[in-house]
């Protein structure tokens, strides 16, 4: 069985679950993948008051039990979310960055005429990868411009 701190870090487990689930998009927003887990979210919260966990639940509009504020508003959760939004974005902007470059890389030797040996894109990309990492870790966005109209 679970403590209360146990159970109390398992609603704080499927909050951020289903912080991740939801996206961006706003709470009255239809959301069909929300669907897949409201019915095991619904069971942990009802069992939030015999573990002796209320206060981290509350009854939303709809009616369904929802994450209380205790929740929404814990710092450490705020943190984590936040961790993980930024780690998302910087992941997310060097593989496409990455990603753009040796698609031009390509097409630049395709033009040229220079069809020699296939090159290994896996480790080309990665080299892009790196580069792209090394530039952000020392300068963050400093020397990141966008170009309107320029193609790559």
């Amino acid at each position: 069985m679970f403590t209360a701190k146990e159970y109390a870090r398992l609603l704080e487990l499927v909050y951020l679950g289903s912080r991740v689930v939801a996206g961006t998009r706003p709470p009255e927003e239809e959301n069909p993948h929300l669907a897949r887990y409201q019915e095991i979210q619904q069971k942990l919260f009802e069992l939030a008051t015999p573990f002796g966990c209320a206060d981290h639940v509350t009854v939303a509009s709809n009616g369904l039990l929802a994450p209380s504020e205790k929740l929404a508003e814990d710092e450490r959760l705020r943190k984590i979310e936040g961790d993980s939004s930024n780690d998302l974005f910087w992941h997310e902007l060097v593989a496409r960055l990455a990603d753009r470059d040796l698609a031009a890389e390509q097409a630049r030797a395709h033009a040229a005429g220079k069809d020699g040996p296939p090159i290994d894109a896996d480790a080309r990309l990665k080299e892009i990868e790196d580069a792209y990492w090394d530039e952000f870790e020392k300068h963050d966005l400093a020397h990141f411009i966008l170009i309107k109209g320029a193609k790559g």
